[in-house]
């Protein structure tokens, strides 16, 4: 199985190859959230470097069973181009928010750093773009770094 990651407006296409082999908790939860297939702001990162961030909208996890404590696995703090990494923060530690938060980080160049103005914090590689479409992926991050926020659709395929 894989993931789809679009935006018109920054002409963003790739694919991922999930990892679950190394994420397992992680993929799951992924693929769970993605069974129906999902828009969410982008934005590029501040503290981490070359990131879109993807933060899920608390209301989409309304009542989803899914939506826990995830484990760190497959955990890094210097992501690689090409690496999707769920983020989990737990409920009131980032600024007192009552939400747990859970981010897809689309990571599409070197130096980048899970570093966050709460501290380290390690995320967990989910999946990763395949090599054939990292230029792609790089280019329409660095659009979306120059012309700021969009949306970001999320599907799966087989």
């Amino acid at each position: 199985m894989s993931l789809r990651i679009q935006s018109g407006a920054s002409g963003l296409d790739v694919t991922a190859d999930f990892l679950p082999g190394k994420a397992p908790e992680n993929a799951a939860f992924l693929r769970a959230y993605l069974a129906s297939p999902r828009v969410v702001p982008g934005l590029h990162a501040m503290w981490t470097g070359p990131e879109i961030s993807c933060p899920i909208p608390s209301q989409h996890l309304v009542d989803a069973d899914y939506a826990h404590a995830l484990p760190p696995e497959n955990a890094t703090l210097h992501p690689q181009p090409g690496d999707i990494v769920l983020a989990y923060v737990p409920a009131r530690v980032w600024g007192g928010n009552p939400n747990p938060i859970f981010d897809i980080g689309l990571f599409y160049g070197p130096g980048a750093r899970m570093l966050f103005p709460i501290g380290w914090l390690a995320g967990s590689v989910v999946a990763q773009v395949r090599p054939e479409d990292r230029a792609a992926l790089a280019d329409a991050c660095g659009r979306i770094r120059r012309f700021g926020a969009c949306d970001i659709s999320f599907s799966l395929e087989a």
